[in-house]
């Protein structure tokens, strides 16, 4: 992988056939011809003529010749040959697919899958092959969120030398550490802490779970470990999670199933971006049938996985959680304020705000370690805009808002609108909202009480899960949604950020007063004067 692909700049030699027998010293059944569990609903693509030079099929006959099953499961007894299922083999082609220059054509690949598809066994045959069979002097390394699951993959690959005498002659294991004697490659299992990590220079990395890291940090120094090698490859194998890290921004592996997304759309070009994702649609919950999309290892043959298994998680398994980890649906928090996909559902990236559409304008401000948010509702759909934001960078601890800017912007958004009010939660800025009021803006006092919030959080709520709420899909607006959490008083529900304090929630705050004023200003009707008749006595 450093230089061409393979050794003295060659394609590695197909390993012999020696790990093919039973217990009962019979050939095993190798994989089928079954296309099941195939395709996934998101797949990157791939020329035929990268396809055909891919290494993937040299990798598949490896494990199934050298690699033995490392604990017993549904896929076979412990000791027992690898066999890999037509959907692995395909995947391996496709991660491993070589241009026409001898080095991959993916440096980074992002494989999303439910739990109990056979991930950790599939990942630990990389390190074991590309120790082998790749460049001499390789650094290859399993990384995850904690020292414990980066070191599952390497365990499963300790424990396949362990039950194979033709590996275990190639390679000299140590704790934290395994050796491969022709390459002189090492492979090492890392912890999260990303500050140890500077002056590695990777070949290979499998980061395990890429979902559950708690930031982008340890993705970003070993994505920079790699830039001295010619034909390096990271592979994230990781099951779904929340769209947002502790930072309060969207994780690293969120981000990248994004940009895969856009790039299968032809909204973005970087081919060294690849992905494969099996994910379940919204209403497969209730519907087992639809749980494949999923979960390949139901389709293949023989089985990895077993139905009854998931339907015995469904019973036992929080919602949110289930759709995460067994059908690999992305949800917004792990106590979210709207369910999974209804604000999604909203969208409507063709919405326009124009110059004679009648809105309400909120303003949630704030000075500090926070953001400021201005929001836009139009009366006659309850349509909403972003029309101002300012939010303090994560590495700018003085960072305060701009009064001045602020200020001028809701000038501006008047001169442009139609506006029928600007609601504001009088807090801190009150200063700013006479001088608003004594240019002419129609200022209206909404303080965030419960009296005023409850009902309003549920009137946009209620328009949401019914659809009747639109938006334009500002990406600003959907994180601090995603943010927000509920929680309910004596008073009723209101929502407020989760624990981590880098998850700003003023957008959807702002929404929330701008739509609730919005539908109180459709809904009023003029009062009569009433008719005024003389008598004479």
């Amino acid at each position: 992988m450093d230089g061409d692909i393979g050794s003295n700049g060659s394609r590695p030699r197909k390993p012999r056939r020696k790990n093919g027998r039973n217990a009962d010293g019979d050939r095993a059944i190798r994989s089928t011809t079954s296309r099941e569990g195939w395709e996934p609903r998101w797949l990157t693509p791939v020329n035929d003529e990268d396809l055909a030079r891919s290494l993937g099929d040299n990798i598949a006959d490896f494990a199934e010749e050298l690699v033995p099953i490392a604990k017993d499961s549904i896929a076979g007894r412990s000791g027992d040959p690898l066999l890999l299922r037509h959907w692995q083999r395909e995947l391996l082609r496709h991660i491993f697919a070589v241009k026409e220059n001898n080095t991959f054509v993916h440096r980074f690949f992002l494989v999303g899958i439910a739990r109990k598809n056979g991930k950790t066994a599939l990942a630990s045959t990389l390190p074991l092959y590309f120790g082998l069979f790749g460049d001499s002097g390789g650094e290859i390394y399993s990384a995850a969120g904690d020292r414990d699951q980066a070191k599952l993959v390497m365990s499963h690959a300790k424990r396949a030398i362990d039950l194979s005498p033709e590996l275990a002659k190639q390679t000299r294991v140590y704790r934290d550490a395994i050796e491969f004697h022709r390459t002189g490659t090492l492979y090492r299992a890392l912890s999260s802490e990303a500050f140890t990590k500077e002056g590695l220079s990777a070949t290979l990395v499998i980061a395990d779970e890429l979902a559950a890291w708690q930031s982008r940090e340890l993705f970003d120094v070993l994505s920079l470990s790699m830039g001295a090698r010619r034909s390096p490859m990271m592979i994230a194998i990781t099951t779904a999670g929340p769209r947002v890290d502790m930072t309060g921004t969207d994780s690293i592996a969120y981000t990248l199933y994004q940009l895969a997304r856009r790039r299968i759309a032809g909204e973005h070009e970087d081919p060294t971006l690849g992905m494969a994702w099996w994910e379940a649609d919204e209403d497969a919950y209730d519907n087992p049938d639809l749980w494949s999309h999923a979960n390949p290892g139901l389709l293949s043959d023989p089985a990895i996985l077993d139905i009854a298994d998931l339907l015995s998680a469904k019973q036992r398994t929080p919602e949110a959680e289930f759709k995460t980890k067994r059908l690999n649906m992305w949800t917004a928090s792990a106590a979210a304020f709207l369910p999974a996909g209804t604000w999604d559902a909203c969208a409507d990236p063709t919405l326009d705000l124009g110059a004679e559409d009648d809105i309400v304008v909120a303003f949630d401000g704030s000075f500090s370690n926070d953001s400021t948010a201005i929001v836009g509702c139009r009366i006659a759909d309850g349509a909403i805009f972003v029309l101002g934001h300012w939010e303090r960078p994560l590495d700018d601890l003085s960072w305060r808002v701009p009064i001045g800017e602020v200020e001028a912007r809701m000038e501006e958004i008047f001169r442009n609108y139609r506006v029928r009010e600007i609601v504001c939660d009088p807090f801190r800025w009150q200063r700013s909202m006479e001088e608003w009021e004594s240019a002419g803006l129609p200022i209206v006092e909404f303080p965030q009480s419960p009296a005023r919030m409850v009902p309003a959080t549920a009137a946009l709520y209620d328009a949401v899960v019914n659809k009747r709420l639109k938006h334009n899909g500002d990406s600003r607006l959907a994180r601090h949604v995603d943010n927000a959490t509920p929680y309910t008083s004596r008073h009723g529900t209101q929502i407020r950020k989760g624990r981590e304090q880098n998850k700003k929630i003023d957008l959807i705050v702002a929404a929330i007063m701008a739509y609730s004023r919005a539908g109180s200003l459709l809904t009023e009707v003029p009062e009569k004067t009433p008719n005024v008749e003389f008598i004479s006595l």
